[in-house]
């Protein structure tokens, strides 16, 4: 039986639920061939034609089935309702059906009550379906079928709208023991948590129905639709093809894709074809499904833009639904609107004419007439429309399109402006409100209409400031409307690039100039042929003063579009260029030019078109350039006459006071403040520049009177005279402009109180408090504001603050407690949100020595930053580059700490992907060089230098690196070379001649090096009192064992913020080892062993370690303390006490058990197993040693390592191995007298006595002659 067949039933049922009825026939037709005369199928092959209009043949085959068992109910209900749609008077038919209903329905078993619940269903009869339904449960509760369309029908009540109820039908059904296999419960179970934005548990449904049915297109269907509702446009396009491999005819696949072309890409080509593919499987496979039709034609035409290829195609479906005699109100209202769309007004008003014959009530029909007429300048007919709409609607309430009518006839009739406004807004709010609770999906689109709030969004700027916000001004209300009307449609729709470019805009007026570049470089770089966008982008590159970019973007403009030149705005701009670039007199005839055009004066005859084509707002703006144009070529006389042509042409209209605060910029040039004050105060409250014409006031008192009070209170009278939020923050924001910070935050929270969801003016406050350092009040409010209900992002300013103030545990807390919640990644806000709790969360864990939940915690950060980027590169074109820059900080973050746990490797791989997301960023390339550098792979870190330098040549942190790689690699020469060239471009680099001073210490030349201190003193006189001069003369003082200058030298240097470490560290090493012997060697200790000599030695000695211990008191704790510790135990192995010896051994023990290679501590460790005695134990640590890489940072450590083995060899005979250490010794340092001293010891002792003088005389030189032991 088909009935069995879970796969094939669903499929029936979910094709007549969304009906696809074409789609559901064919199912029917196809299960007959598998299931023969089965009499379920037979009565959904009956079914089909009536859900298709064919009413006749359907009626026919019900007829044969009404006598049928389980199916004759739900026949009898099919045969009246053809009846009453056939109009058909037959009432001893229906009378006879009527009977035989009540007779079928007292005997019905639970399968007849189903299918006729189903039918009744599917014909969208629900209160009914309920009836038969629940008469079905009665008798047997447990089946599946019943209860999966019991669930169904509480999603389709509009009582159930999170699915709950449906839910647990489904579920139950799930959990039977054979419910595994009841496909349409699985459906519904994902339909349930679509309803709760649980996409992710949706997802996995649709992905456990696809398993072992690959085929089964509902499932797809459904897949498609929970990827759009995640936002994941490339998964969906996928699993469309996927579907189109199975049916090249699938209609939600060519949706998805359509879909896909239009709001992603932009592509109105490639999305007009697969537009007419969707049309042409339409017409192949459900022509008589006419709600399909009108649904794609009022998807696919409010999301383009008014694209006439588009418009073509959503006409034609329009069209098709109302063909055929299908007459139906909403379908001709939609063929009406999309004449409007296209601009054809008087088809479009015919078409609304025709839908009221159809349907008198049909009030958004009324309201397309009204638009029409508005169109057609009908003023009055219009007028007297609205009235008569507004009183119908009085009772049920107004819509957002008749608040924006009413709006464009205020407009129109040149009402107040304020007025306009409101009725402005309330026709967003009003219009938001019909989408707020959608997911993304088709229906969202179609009520979020972006054709809708770009018309809005147009007239909101006709009100709007004209000219870009200075930087640190309150946003002007009218941007952050716009901003706010335009935030979803820039976001569901990058490619609608006339919401892109109308943000570009708005960003531009705001004063944020490079969102608005790469905001409208997004459109340009999908279309090239934007005029507007090239027009725009040039102004954004004059404001840059980037005049050649700006020409350039002029003339593309022109290039795509030669009408350009016919607009003012165009010869606008090119004069301001002029203007900028010095060049006042071509200025001056470009502005004429503009002057001329049609349309520019109210005495020139133009068409209706080109007047609209010009703003009023343009033309003020040339008469003003021009104005200014002459100020600044000295014609005052012809700019007071060109001011003056500009009030009395503009005399009346809002833009008069403009006019009237421009006047106040030639008084101020002209030095006569008193009169430039007096106009301004003369504009009044009601006019629509007063609160620009306050704040100019302001300035001339704070910059040309430098009065504060009088500048405070042209803002305070402005807040009294004008009382919102804008101009509270306004007068907050002077506060905090004259380091008032108290008074601006008693005003933002006044400010708060008008409107208290208001977060900006929350989160003033809030930095307001902190910058005032009340901590204390700043963390009691933002806990009032998380309680308040602004959660997240006042979870995170907390959180921060806390952290600031070193209360990690309860800025942790707050941290987990907003990552726990059960957030809807589908949105990008609440991303971000969570992706800098998690990078906030890592700082802190590394900050509490919690190195692993750093590493999991920004690595958590780096995986959701890198999903945002993905789609923000299309919902947000704006904010690539600091996201880019966001993900590149967290893959250092992840470097540094890989690096500082010993993992080289990693830190490479993470510096690695942040320079693909920021191949230019020289701070990560120079610290990438550092890890290759510090791990040998010199060649890989000179290459690294070598790129950097190609992008920075004069890099001083490249350069150095550079010769620390030739440094390693022992080519001192050529290390010698790139020093002594960073010392030429900034010979007071004491940090280069630091450098320089040890590479001619390893090349032998240490002789040089004085004259190099000598030049340095002439070059600056300074110099000598710089503790950096200090550091390098005690530095190689100390190299040729001239202890005593060494020691005066850094001590000069040892209070210096910069060098104090360096240089007390290298006093501790003097101090317990004045004579740079073998700490722990054997060799040459019984030279000088008199009684006196070691008396003397241990006085001093001991006066020494004092002085070391002192000196280690005053290093500068650093987040890495491992060398203090090391010196600290170096000092406790030179008292040579048994107990102080025990103690730093175990010291160093710990130090090697966290950073098991520590070449400071291992040699810590050798020392004092010498001075115990345990020579075994101390050459297995030098061995240890010995086996490392030679590394700059310890390279002294290490000589000294060497030279320690090497004398236990000696010691031992062993002295072919300790010339190789010796030979290391001398290959990374030719001035190391020490190794000359026991080369030339072991030749004695092998009776190669020449080779023995040689080394010794070479001793003799690199220690300067000091020592006469060597010179006898």
């Amino acid at each position: 039986m088909a009935e069995a067949d879970s796969v094939l039933m669903a499929k029936i049922f979910y094709y007549g639920h969304h009906k696809y009825f074409g789609c559901f026939e064919t199912t029917v037709t196809n299960g007959l061939t598998k299931y023969n005369n089965d009499p379920i199928l037979k009565f959904y092959k009956a079914l089909a034609p009536l859900l298709q209009g064919r009413v006749p043949e359907s009626m026919h085959a019900f007829q044969q089935l009404k006598d049928k068992v389980d199916v004759n109910l739900g026949s009898i209900l099919a045969l009246i309702y053809g009846y009453k749609k056939l109009k058909n008077n037959n009432r001893e038919e229906l009378q006879e059906l009527d009977r035989k209903l009540k007779e079928e329905r007292k005997q019905a078993g639970e399968r007849s009550l189903f299918y006729a619940g189903t039918l009744l269903f599917l014909i969208e009869k629900y209160d009914k379906s309920k009836e038969y339904l629940d008469r079905a449960l009665k008798l047997n509760e447990q089946n599946k079928q019943s209860l999966a369309l019991k669930g169904w029908l509480e999603l389709e009540s509009g009582k159930d709208p999170h699915g709950k109820r449906a839910f647990k039908y489904f579920d139950e059904i799930t959990r039977m023991s054979d419910g595994a296999n009841e496909v349409n419960a699985f459906l519904g179970l994902i339909r349930c948590f679509m309803a709760r934005c649980s996409f992710n548990k949706a997802l996995e449904i649709a992905n456990q129905l696809i398993v072992g049915r690959s085929d089964f297109l509902p499932a797809l269907e459904e897949k498609m639709k929970i990827q759009l509702a995640l936002k994941d446009w490339d998964q969906a396009v996928e699993t469309a093809y996927l579907a189109l491999d199975i049916d090249q005819f699938n209609i939600e696949a060519l949706t998805i894709i359509t879909l896909y072309h239009l709001c992603c890409l932009g592509d109105y080509n490639e999305a007009s074809g697969y537009l007419e593919r969707l049309l042409n499987s339409l017409n192949k496979v459900e022509q008589s499904s006419y709600s399909i039709y009108h649904k794609r034609a009022s998807l696919f035409s409010r999301i383009c833009g008014r694209n006439e290829l588009i418009l073509q195609h959503t006409h034609t479906l329009a069209q098709c639904s109302v063909e055929e005699g299908n007459c139906n109100a909403e379908y001709m209202r939609e063929v009406a609107y999309q004449f409007l769309l296209s601009g054809k007004i008087k088809e479009a008003m015919e078409n609304y004419k025709e839908t009221i014959k159809l349907d008198e009530t049909h009030l958004p029909a009324v309201t397309g007439i009204i638009e029409c007429q508005l169109l057609m300048d009908k003023i009055e007919d219009a007028s007297h429309q609205l009235e008569f709409l507004n009183e119908i609607q009085m009772s049920i309430g107004h819509t957002a399109e008749l608040y924006y009518l009413s709006a464009v006839l205020g407009k129109k009739k040149q009402n107040k402006e304020d007025n306009t406004i409101v009725l402005l807004n309330e026709a967003v709010n009003k219009h938001f409100s019909t989408f707020k609770t959608l997911y993304l999906s088709y229906e969202y689109f179609i009520k979020l209409n972006p054709d809708f709030l770009i018309q809005i969004t147009n007239d909101y700027l006709d009100y709007g400031p004209q000219q870009p916000s200075q930087y640190g001004q309150p946003l002007d209300p009218i941007l952050k409307k716009c901003l706010q009307i335009l935030d979803p449609v820039t976001k569901m729709l990058p490619g609608l690039f006339k919401g892109v470019y109308l943000l570009a805009k708005v960003k531009y007026l705001c004063g944020d100039f490079e969102a608005a570049q790469a905001t409208l470089q997004h459109c340009l770089d999908q279309d090239q042929s934007l005029s507007s966008a090239h027009i725009l982008m040039a102004q954004i590159h004059l404001h840059l003063n980037n005049f050649k970019l700006a020409s350039q973007s002029l003339e593309f403009g022109l290039s795509h579009n030669f009408q350009v030149r016919d607009h003012p705005i165009y010869h606008l701009i090119r004069a301001r260029i002029q203007k900028k670039q010095g060049e006042l007199s071509d200025a001056l005839e470009t502005l004429k030019f503009a002057m001329n055009l049609p349309g520019m004066k109210t005495s020139d005859k133009v068409t209706n078109k080109e007047k609209n084509q010009i703003s009023v707002n343009d033309k003020v703006s040339v008469f003003l350039e021009l104005a200014d144009t002459h100020k600044l070529l000295g014609e005052q006389h012809e700019a007071t006459k060109v001011m003056q042509d500009a009030i009395n042409e503009f005399q009346g209209t809002p833009e008069e006071v403009r006019i009237t605060i421009a006047n106040v910029d030639l008084a101020l040039a002209r030095g006569d403040i008193e009169m430039a004050v007096g106009t301004l105060r003369n504009v009044g409250s009601e006019q629509q520049y007063f609160i620009q014409a306050r704040e100019k006031m302001a300035d001339i008192y704070l910059n040309y009177r430098k009065n504060k009070t009088l500048y405070a209170n042209c803002y305070r009278e402005l807040a009294e005279r004008k009382p919102s939020v804008h101009t509270s923050l306004l007068l907050g924001d002077a506060y905090m402009s004259i380091q008032e910070p108290d008074k601006a935050i008693d005003i933002y929270e006044e400010a708060l109180k008008m409107n208290p969801k208001d977060t900006t003016l929350a989160h003033k406050i809030g930095k307001a408090l902190v910058k005032t350092h009340q901590y204390g009040k700043a963390v009691t409010y933002y806990e009032a504001a998380i309680r308040s209900g602004n959660q997240s992002q006042f979870c995170i300013d907390l959180a921060e603050l806390l952290f600031r103030l070193k209360q990690y545990d309860k800025s942790e807390k707050i941290l987990k407690h907003v990552l726990e919640e059960d957030i809807l990644y589908s949105d990008l806000d609440t991303m971000i949100i969570h992706a800098n709790c998690m990078a906030l969360l890592a700082r802190l864990y590394q900050q509490i020595h919690c190195n692993e939940a750093a590493m999991l915690y920004f690595s958590k950060a780096k995986d959701l930053q890198i999903k945002i980027y993905q789609r923000i590169q299309t919902e947000q074109p704006d904010a690539v580059a600091s996201q880019k820059q966001t993900i590149t900080k967290i893959c250092c973050e992840l470097a540094k700490h890989s690096f500082v746990m010993q993992e080289s490797d990693r830190a490479m791989s993470f510096y690695n992907e942040a320079l693909t997301f920021n191949d230019g960023d020289v701070e990560v390339m120079l610290e990438l060089a550092k890890v290759y550098l510090v791990s040998g792979d010199l060649d890989s870190c000179q290459s690294q230098c070598l790129s950097l330098l190609k992008k920075d040549k004069d890099n001083v942190a490249a350069i150095m690196m550079l010769s620390n790689v030739y440094f390693y690699k022992n080519s001192f020469e050529e290390a010698i070379k790139h020093y002594k060239q960073l010392l030429e471009k900034k010979p007071d680099n004491y940090e280069v001649l630091a450098k320089l001073i040890d590479a001619m210490k390893c090349n032998g030349q240490l002789d040089e090096v004085p004259k190099f201190l000598e030049s340095m003193k002439e070059a600056f006189t300074c110099a000598k009192m710089e503790a950096g001069y200090y550091f390098c003369h005690g530095l190689y003082n100390r190299l040729i064992s001239s202890s005593t200058i060494a020691l005066k030298s850094f001590n000069m240097a040892r209070k210096d913020t910069t060098w104090s470490n360096s240089a007390l560290y290298n006093m501790v090493e003097i101090c317990l080892n004045p004579d740079s012997d073998t700490i722990g060697g054997e060799v040459f200790e019984s030279v000088d062993n008199s009684d006196g000599y070691d008396q003397q030695r241990t006085n001093n000695e001991r006066v020494a370690l004092r002085t070391a211990e002192k000196l280690l008191k005053e290093v500068k704790p650093q987040e890495d303390n491992t060398q203090l510790q090391i010196m600290k135990n170096m000092v406790l192995v030179s008292t040579k006490n048994k107990a102080n010896v025990e103690k730093a051994l175990m010291n160093f023990m710990e130090i090697v058990s966290t950073y098991n290679d520590n070449v400071g501590a291992l040699y810590g460790m050798a020392t004092a197993y010498m001075v115990q005695k345990q020579v075994p134990k101390a050459r297995n640590q030098l061995k240890r040693i010995a086996k490392l890489n030679w590394a700059c940072e310890n390279a002294e450590i290490m000589e000294k390592s060497w030279l320690l083995l090497a004398d236990i060899h000696i010691q031992s005979g062993k002295y072919d191995m300790a010339q190789e250490l010796l030979k290391k010794c001398l290959t990374h340092n030719k001035s190391c007298c020490k190794a000359y001293e026991y080369s030339g010891f072991i030749m004695e002792k092998e009776q190669s006595h020449k080779d023995a003088a040689e080394y010794y005389e070479k001793a003799w030189i690199h220690g300067r002659k000091n020592n006469p032991v060597i010179g006898m």
